[in-house]
């Protein structure tokens, strides 16, 4: 579930069902054994036990992964491009660049949006596990392309490329969960996270495509029934559906399930024919979070898997996990969450890891600022999706053709992408983390130095910054959420950001109270400091080093501070509404 296509339908839908069909059953089963981050054995495989994932040693193994969308499967916001699904993006394109050209661009994509330099980026990020959300059609056509009618045709290239992710995550001694994102029809009404052809039968009203579900993970499990590092098989990505005809459109207050538990338990049986091993994770309906009429009885080696958006971070936000943990007596792990500011990420990994709960965020890489990594697409891209979305005049076929092959082959790849490193430490240093950390080495010498405001340290609410807006919530009545960085630039903190002309990243706006600090290096000694606004001019700020505040100065914005050899940190407070930051400048005493 991911930000500008469902975020109110979920928040007010979901969690209302959620807290309707919550188990009041307090607990959380069974006791904690010693935790350990990667795969123990080549021969062990994860499975459930007493409510926890756990590996053939007995010991509780928490995921912490990352969701690899926008690979196997785009979706429109993601790429800048509304609400598109895959298949009408494809579409658009061979009108454009012809069909030639078009399968060109799919299979650049697919062989730059992922490649090792991510994976390994992520284990040396800390991160154990990635979940990868597959499109049913890059391993089997669909029925209607099938060369022969009820026959199942099996695409290697797709299969290969499963195999080399594997073979990355084996080099880093990873796990790999298998998600199918996009099912045979599509599984919901929110049509991008499946593909899903509305003109079409869905997953829920054609016999066919769900047999070729089953049949599709039967092939899955007879490939990969060996492989340890492979964590397990998440069966059904986000059902949305209204499953028993009550007009509940996206299954959030459906109250009876058949049609899932059914094609739940003919999957299971399917895999279990061949691979006795591999954990099975299941998704509620009403975008993997209503268990309501689905009891998990069929099948010992499962885990329960919820999704979690826009709320706020605490127990609160899991009660009704905890409870279904307790009465089912399986683990249950967060499949997916993200989509907000650092400090929230922080918060809930905080939040589900206290009781043991492992996650996967979504997603690595997106044109957007709050993954680890952001594409930065060619100006010739955006004119493509203007044209797509109506907003702009159509491109020459040279021009989105140059345009598209760029973005494919060189924009989506690893060594292109702008890192976000608050991202990372946010979800793997900062939820226990009460000190944060320096955002990179500031170093004032003997004679001064400048520090870009944008520049801020790392860490939590009220650690590293003080933020009035630090997460979006939004709320179940469908108002507008407050935005936790309007400027939309550079970090995923909480703090107004935004880029100048030259793109240059500075502090947009500051509310009154609001404060960011810094760490310096520094040889030690009297220095005067200025800080400047957006347009060069002295800002309206309290300074306060290594925790003393410091007088005002004289007109002109300079104060004189004293660093001490060593790290200092400097807290910047603003006075009003509306400050805006551009630098802070440090000139030596006796170089005036």
């Amino acid at each position: 579930m991911t930000r500008g296509r469902k975020a109110r339908a979920w928040t007010a839908a979901c969690l209302t069902a959620i807290t309707a069909t919550a188990i009041t059953a307090a607990g959380q089963g069974a006791s904690r054994r010693a935790e350990h981050d990667g795969p123990a054995a080549p021969a062990d495989f994860l499975h459930a036990h007493d409510g926890q994932i756990v590996d053939g040693a007995g010991r509780a193994v928490v995921l912490r992964g990352m969701g690899l969308g926008g690979w196997m499967l785009q979706e429109g916001y993601m790429l800048n491009a509304g609400g598109l699904t895959q298949h009408v993006m494809r579409r658009k394109m061979a009108e454009l660049i012809g069909p030639v050209a078009t399968e060109q661009f799919y299979a650049a994509w697919l062989d730059n949006f992922v490649t090792k330099a991510d994976i390994d980026a992520l284990a040396a990020w800390g991160f154990n596990s990635v979940r990868l959300p597959m499109h049913y059609e890059l391993l089997t056509p669909s029925v209607e392309d099938e060369p022969v009618q009820g026959r199942n045709t099996w695409k290697e290239a797709g299969f290969r490329r499963i195999d080399t992710l594997l073979a990355w995550c084996k080099a880093n001694n990873m796990y790999l969960i298998l998600d199918l994102h996009a099912a045979p029809g599509g599984q919901g009404t929110d049509l991008p996270i499946a593909d899903r052809d509305p003109a079409k039968p869905s997953l829920w009203e054609s016999s066919a495509n769900q047999d070729k579900m089953v049949a599709l993970w039967a092939e899955i499990a007879r490939r990969y029934k060996d492989e340890p590092h492979v964590a397990g098989y998440d069966l059904l990505n986000e059902p949305n559906w209204d499953l028993d005809g009550s007009g509940n459109e996206h299954g959030c207050k459906v109250k009876e399930q058949a049609p899932l538990v059914a094609l739940y338990k003919r999957t299971a049986a399917a895999i279990r024919q061949v691979d006795p091993n591999h954990l099975l994770i299941i998704e509620g309906n009403c975008w993997g979070n209503n268990y309501a009429g689905v009891v998990p009885d069929w099948d010992a080696n499962m885990a329960l898997s919820f999704h979690r958006y826009w709320v706020r971070p605490g127990q609160g936000a899991i009660r009704d996990v905890l409870a279904l943990r307790t009465r089912t007596g399986l683990p249950v792990w967060l499949g997916e969450s993200g989509e907000n500011s650092n400090d929230w990420f922080a918060g809930m990994v905080a939040t589900v890891e206290a009781d043991g709960i492992g996650w996967a965020w979504w997603t690595l890489k997106k044109f957007g600022f709050s993954s680890p990594l952001q594409i930065r697409p060619n100006p010739g891209f955006q004119r493509v999706t203007d044209y797509w979305l109506g907003k702009g005049p159509r491109p020459s076929p040279e021009e989105a053709r140059a345009a598209l092959m760029r973005l494919a082959t060189s924009d989506v790849r690893f060594e292109h992408n702008e890192r976000h490193p608050d991202v990372a430490y946010a979800l793997r240093q900062a939820p226990g983390d009460v000190s944060g950390a320096p955002y990179g080495e500031h170093a004032v010498g003997a004679a001064g130095g400048r520090v870009p405001a944008a520049d801020f340290d790392l860490g939590r609410n009220g650690v590293a910054y003080f933020s009035r807006t630090p997460a979006d919530y939004h709320v179940s009545d469908g108002g507008p959420p407050a935005r936790y960085n309007p400027g939309g630039a550079y970090r995923n903190d909480p703090v107004d950001l935004a880029r100048d002309a030259g793109g240059a990243p500075y502090v947009r706006s500051l509310g009154a109270g609001e404060w960011l600090r810094y760490t310096v290096t520094s040889p030690g000694g009297a220095y005067w400091l200025r800080v400047r606004d957006a347009a060069g001019a002295p800002a309206g700020v309290a300074v306060a080093v290594n925790g003393a505040a410091v007088p005002n100065g004289p007109a002109g914005g300079a104060v004189a501070v004293t660093l001490l050899p060593g790290r200092n940190t400097l807290v910047l407070r603003s006075e009003r509404d509306g400050t805006s930051l551009r630098a802070i400048e440090f000139e030596s005493d006796a170089g005036r």
